[in-house]
């Protein structure tokens, strides 16, 4: 399958849902840097196009998936409630877990370690932000993406919302995503891709797994939004 270089990340992912997990393991962003072409994401992280390519050509063949396929025609109610559920809960559960583990780690190994005191920072940074933006999600733009949807089903107009159009949330939505996307490049970064210093105890080494798998969600969940949820919700929008 043939795939062009010039086309967003986020095109290419939403065309082909088994793309994700190659572009994850280049460290190819798909979520809050989507918007660049291939071409563009593959010069930015000094990768290989060819190599990009051949990795995505053989994903496509042997890991087809129908994940994105669903969210593309669920109702945005299920995709929103999908969301909290799924990401929302990861996202709370393992901010709060990771912000007092990587004070833990800071105070018994930042001696020997100062990076750890940015981790701390930026884990600190994520998790005051993330909880802000979800609760403006939860209590603000998914109910509106509800009302606007059983409006449409019932034959009828919601009122209008104190924000005006959904492109409004969905601008800070973004934005807080960019920003949330280059706390994790700069963690990612610190921690020479969560490879802990030789010898470091199993505290450190849950800290820099831990925070490898919260990365692997935070993509998930942004990409969902980003790429999926935002879009349809502005069409459905339009339309009705």
């Amino acid at each position: 399958m043939s795939i062009d270089t010039t086309q967003t990340v986020r095109d290419i992912v939403q065309q082909h849902p088994a793309a994700v997990p190659v572009l994850e393991s280049l460290g190819i962003d798909y979520c809050c840097g989507g918007g660049r072409s291939l071409e563009d994401a593959c010069r930015k992280g000094n990768i290989q196009v060819d190599k990009v390519l051949s990795d995505l050509a053989a994903a496509l063949i042997a890991r087809p998936s129908k994940d994105d396929a669903v969210w593309m025609s669920s109702t945005l109610s299920n995709l929103a409630d999908h969301i909290v559920q799924q990401h929302h809960e990861y996202s709370r559960r393992e901010l709060t877990r990771l912000t007092a583990l990587a004070e833990k780690v800071f105070l018994k190994h930042g001696n020997k370690h100062p990076e750890l005191a940015q981790i701390r920072d930026l884990v600190n940074a994520i998790a005051s932000e993330m909880s802000t933006h979800m609760l403006k999600e939860e209590q603000v733009l998914f109910p509106r993406l509800r009302l606007i949807e059983e409006a449409a089903n019932n034959g009828t107009k919601p009122m209008p919302a104190f924000f005006g159009s959904l492109i409004n949330p969905i601008r800070h939505m973004m934005a807080d995503h960019d920003d949330t996307g280059e706390s994790l490049r700069s963690i990612r970064a610190i921690s020479d891709g969560y490879q802990p210093p030789a010898g470091a105890c199993m505290s450190y080494q849950a800290l820099y797994h831990g925070l490898a798998d919260l990365e692997g969600d935070l993509h998930q969940h942004i990409h969902l939004e980003n790429n999926i949820l935002f879009p349809r919700a502005l069409e459905f929008e339009r339309v009705h």
